[in-house]
């Protein structure tokens, strides 16, 4: 099983390290994941329990609608429906769903429009758009190009019914996949002691490195890098395990010194530009051996 979107600083290709570093499946209470992207982490080890978050809202969106058999089938047929009326013209329509507004007089606000349809425009954009970016302006309107593409495939059989088998499994009535749309720290509010972390935020970079940091409006920085730090310390003393991804900066390495730190190589497969692209240091930082 592997993500159903290709999400900038995806994991699939580090996972083998990833994998070497993990806890053993039966330490873990629940597995959290509060900036969860493309997930390759998550559907790779498949914890019973978890609790991923994110604050991109169309994101959150799309995986709410695999965690629902009935909303995963509604979401199949508008994809089919966008793969098969794809050109330019109704790539650029798609995009510029999220401009409408009261004012326009061009129908209902997108905030009106149902969850169905706009999980299926981010997945239908993800695909269409420019190296499977997904950014956004500082108005908060997605503004990737098209990858000028004749046809475009909006997903993979069988692999995105085996996520919605997944994201959909209940013990009882209660769902073991819990999907929310908060601040990273907020997503955390119930964890206990015994539980499991994985953090990926959005990456740190050296000054005068144009990084990659526009997944929703208002970005991370560093002083989201130093909530995350301080964050990590709270969980270590209450007994909580993490385990943390990020460039291999100065400043990364200054914040988690008293953890376990792992360098790694890493190939970055999105960015705008293809210098952006290429074998890059990363650190996996750890409060275990």
């Amino acid at each position: 099983m592997v993500p159903f979107i290709k999400w900038a600083g995806g994991k699939r290709q580090l996972l083998p390290e990833l994998r070497k570093l993990m806890p053993k499946r039966e330490e873990i209470g629940t597995y959290y994941e509060p900036f969860i992207g493309g997930g390759a982490l998550l559907f790779d080890f498949q914890p019973r329990k978890a609790v991923i978050n994110d604050m991109n809202k169309e994101l959150i969106h799309a995986y709410k609608m695999l965690n629902s058999h009935k909303k995963y089938f509604r979401l199949l047929e508008l994809l089919i429906l966008m793969e098969t009326a794809h050109n330019e013209e109704f790539f650029k329509d798609i995009r510029s769903l999220d401009r409408l507004s009261e004012e326009t007089g061009r129908g209902m606000i997108f905030n009106n429009f149902s969850e169905q349809l706009r999980a299926a425009r981010f997945i239908y954009l993800n695909k269409a758009g420019f190296n499977g970016m997904y950014r956004v302006n500082s108005s908060g309107y997605y503004n990737v190009p098209s990858g000028k593409k004749d046809k475009v495939k909006t997903y993979e059989y069988p692999n995105i019914e085996k996520v919605s088998n997944y994201l959909s499994r209940k013990e009882g009535n209660k769902k073991l996949v819990k999907i929310r749309n908060t601040d990273f720290a907020k997503a955390l509010h119930d964890i206990q002691p015994g539980d499991f972390v994985y953090f990926d935020p959005p990456y740190d970079y050296e000054e005068g490195v144009n990084g990659f940091d526009a997944y929703q409006k208002g970005g991370f920085g560093r002083k989201g890098q130093i909530k995350l730090a301080k964050l990590c310390k709270k969980l270590d003393d209450m007994g909580v395990k993490f385990m943390l991804s990020n460039n291999n900066t100065r400043f990364i390495r200054n914040l988690y010194e008293e953890f376990e730190v792992n360098i790694v190589k890493a190939r970055r497969s999105i960015n705008s530009n293809g210098g952006g692209r290429g074998k890059v240091e990363e650190v996996i930082v750890r409060n275990y051996e």
